[in-house]
């Protein structure tokens, strides 16, 4: 057994780790939907580069490494990490061996049930104001009940009851933890964490769109500089930086999965200049547009020539 995974969890531990990686390896090399309400699954031996919804990830094989903004991030199995927001990140994982492929489990966080649940609970005091990517050593209690959550995928009949009772529990154990103060600012509207989700959410949803930071504060209830404060906080970056990752990872997401060249890429998220873009796209994945996807493409998928 690993030592790591026993001096965390104990021998009572360890088999519900087993367990939960026996269910894991059934996922397919990617994100792979349970049939449970917002929890998913995932087994992979690659990188992994995407926007991170908030949400909850446990690491049951291997590692991850997540690079958002300036801040990096190592989470080692049997760790768990907090997600606040929607943040886009560079991410490399690290198999535990050869044969063995990174295993995780997620379950995406509502702040409605979390805000549900707070209600029923003592009053946790003055809630902090930072909200960076919280990792933890996920302990035996937090252990068994994602366990029991992912034995309901053998089991579909119960999930309808069983469900939202474990998906609670599995929050609670959250909540007790070191960083459930995240979690407590996820479910407060009036938390600074959720005035700036009200903005990145803004961004989001017009990322092609010039990025103005007056409306954006404004919409966060905040003056620009509080709000310049309060997001770096949040995310790590600035309102331009995010919305320049923002773009550039759906840039890549077109370019190797849509017959697109990189200057129609470049104009559709929302460059004015496609040299531009071909800078920062490399400045981020390392080779320019067309040789960075060339690396994962199959010969018959090769870009046209001539193309940048």
């Amino acid at each position: 057994m690993d030592e790591a995974i026993t001096d965390a969890t104990g021998e009572a531990g360890n088999v519900s780790m087993d367990a939960l990686r026996a269910i894991a390896m059934s996922a397919g090399d990617a994100w792979t939907a349970t049939g449970l309400p917002r929890v998913a699954m995932m087994r992979a031996e690659a990188c992994s580069n995407q926007v991170y919804g908030p949400m909850l990830h446990l690491v049951l094989q291997g590692s991850k490494s997540l690079s958002i903004g300036g801040q990096v991030v190592h989470i080692e199995a049997p760790g768990y990490f907090v997600v606040p927001v929607a943040l886009p990140a560079l991410g490399q994982i690290t198999a535990q061996s050869g044969t063995a492929p990174y295993l995780a489990v997620s379950l995406a966080l509502d702040p409605a049930i979390i805000a549900a649940m707070l209600a029923d609970l003592p009053a946790a005091g003055k809630v902090a104001h930072g909200a960076d990517v919280g990792v933890a050593q996920a302990g035996p209690d937090l252990i068994d009940a994602w366990l029991r959550m992912m034995q309901l995928v053998a089991r579909p009949d119960d999930v309808a009851m069983m469900a939202p009772l474990i998906e609670r529990e599995i929050l609670f154990r959250v909540l007790q933890g070191p960083h459930g103060d995240v979690l407590r600012q996820i479910a407060h509207a009036d938390s600074r964490l959720s005035q700036v989700r009200r903005a990145i959410d803004w961004i989001r949803d017009h990322m092609a769109q010039p990025l103005r930071v007056g409306p954006l504060a404004a919409l966060a209830g905040m003056s620009v500089a509080a709000f310049y404060r309060h997001f770096r906080a949040v995310t790590a970056m600035t309102p331009i930086q995010y919305q320049k990752s923002l773009r550039l990872l759906k840039a890549r997401r077109l370019l190797l999965f849509e017959p697109f060249d990189a200057a129609s890429v470049a104009f559709t998220v929302g460059y004015e200049s496609a040299s531009q873009f071909s800078r920062e796209y490399a400045r981020m994945f390392g080779l320019p547009p067309m040789r960075d996807v060339a690396r994962f493409r199959t010969p018959a998928q090769s870009a046209p020539a001539g193309s940048a």
